[in-house]
């Protein structure tokens, strides 16, 4: 709570709208995909809602990464809350598959207004010797705002079904809903951020998209290389991450407040890795912080793959959860610091958008071989594509970065 002081008003008001959102998005995902099963829909559906969703996202990330950057991050990502929790409303009362498509593709559009422009924000608020501890404490806020949401997802859809009386289809319709109100409470806090426009001053000449590669020629070539990186952890992660509450129940048939309590155990490990990182990253420098986070996770992915016993499984889980995703804000940090200013938005949404490009491609894919195989081989085959594809993934980003701009940054990060 010390760091947190230390930080700008508008950083603070940021934290405490990620953890209204997320709150809410926790609630939202742990029981959306049950949603769609009691309307009386297969996988298969689960499959192309989480990719049209994810497509929208990959498709709006880099118009919205530079509308941020011309127009302002508040602006940006006001607009994308207010629709964003509207399609979350529309997607708790709907039941027609074009309009669930149609809603989710919504959320999926707007979602990126906000994804694109918050790391920017919290960039442009604070310090070059800030910029890896605050992104970690973003990074475990939101862990820590979806544990409280997966742990309220789980426990009041059951409560409201086994002690309120009701089917089980209103009782997750209105967990939906409230997970709903809670996104849109997001907005209060957001409101009172003061931006300072020196960002976005510029001439028109030097904003234009062709002028991006001349002005920026570094810049763009870091970004995309990031890209890469980015886009074959997310064909990995699009495999597994979205079906991890079906995983569950799939395979070990657990109630909902179960699952709910082990996605939440996650996200609670991964926001302990998270405010541990920037001692890993003292110790071995940025780059190598990120393979050894990454390589150490897949043994764990491996166990969550084959394993038969629940207590296994959640113990693989738990510690993929947190090794994987205690690189991110370490990427981010690299990312950030290596771009101008007035390409941060950009920088955002391009590695962004490829890495939820990975989630509508694969996520068909993974509904399609669960459904073909079963509960144990189909789980099986895709947690190990996933471990090839994050093996792959860390390999590149070593070999692409130890170099370039990995030993450079890390010499700045040491005399910063």
């Amino acid at each position: 709570m010390d760091q947190f002081k230390v930080y700008n008003r508008n950083v603070r008001y940021f934290l405490l709208a990620s953890a209204l959102a997320n709150i809410g998005m926790g609630i939202f995902l742990i029981i959306y995909n049950y949603y769609i099963r009691e309307l009386g829909f297969d996988d298969s559906v689960n499959g192309r809602v989480i990719a049209m969703q994810s497509m929208a996202t990959a498709l709006l990330l880099l118009p919205a990464g530079l509308l941020s950057d011309r127009y302002g991050r508040k602006r940006i990502i006001v607009i994308g809350a207010v629709f964003a929790a509207l399609s979350l409303f529309l997607r708790s009362v709907l039941s027609l598959e074009d309009m669930l498509l149609a809603a989710a593709f919504m959320t999926g559009m707007f979602m990126s207004f906000i994804q694109v422009s918050s790391i920017p924000l919290l960039a442009e608020n604070s310090t070059e010797k800030q910029r890896v501890h605050l992104f970690s404490f973003n990074f475990a806020i939101i862990m820590l705002a979806n544990v409280v949401g997966n742990l309220l997802g789980g426990t009041l859809s059951d409560f409201l079904t086994h002690l309120i009386g009701l089917s089980a289809l209103w009782s997750i319709r209105i967990t939906l809903l409230v997970g709903a109100v809670f996104f849109l409470a997001a907005l209060l806090p957001i409101f009172k951020i003061n931006e300072e426009r020196k960002l976005f001053s510029r001439n028109d000449q030097q904003r234009s998209f062709k002028k991006l590669f001349t002005t920026h020629k570094h810049g763009v070539k870091i970004i995309l290389l990031f890209a890469v990186a980015q886009m074959i952890i997310g064909f990995g992660s699009g495999l597994v991450i979205p079906y991890l509450n079906l995983y569950f129940v799939d395979r070990f048939d657990i109630s909902h407040s179960l699952v709910g309590l082990i996605l939440s155990m996650g996200q609670l490990m991964t926001a302990v890795a998270m405010m541990i990182g920037p001692a890993v990253v003292r110790k071995y420098g940025e780059v190598m912080a990120v393979v050894i986070l990454q390589l150490a996770s897949i043994p764990f992915l491996l166990i969550t793959a084959f394993t038969e016993n629940l207590w296994f499984a959640v113990f693989g889980f738990l510690f993929r959860q947190a090794l994987m995703n205690a690189g991110n804000p370490i990427q981010m940090s690299l990312m950030m610091r290596s771009v101008d200013d007035s390409i941060k938005g950009l920088a955002n949404s391009v590695g962004q958008a490829v890495f939820q490009l990975g989630w509508a491609v694969m996520g068909p894919v993974s509904t399609t071989l669960v459904m073909v195989y079963g509960a144990y081989s189909g789980y099986a085959i895709v947690f190990s594509i996933t471990s090839v594809l994050y093996i792959i993934g860390t390999a590149y980003f070593f070999f692409v970065f130890r170099k370039p701009i990995g030993n450079k940054i890390n010499q700045q990060s040491m005399t910063g």
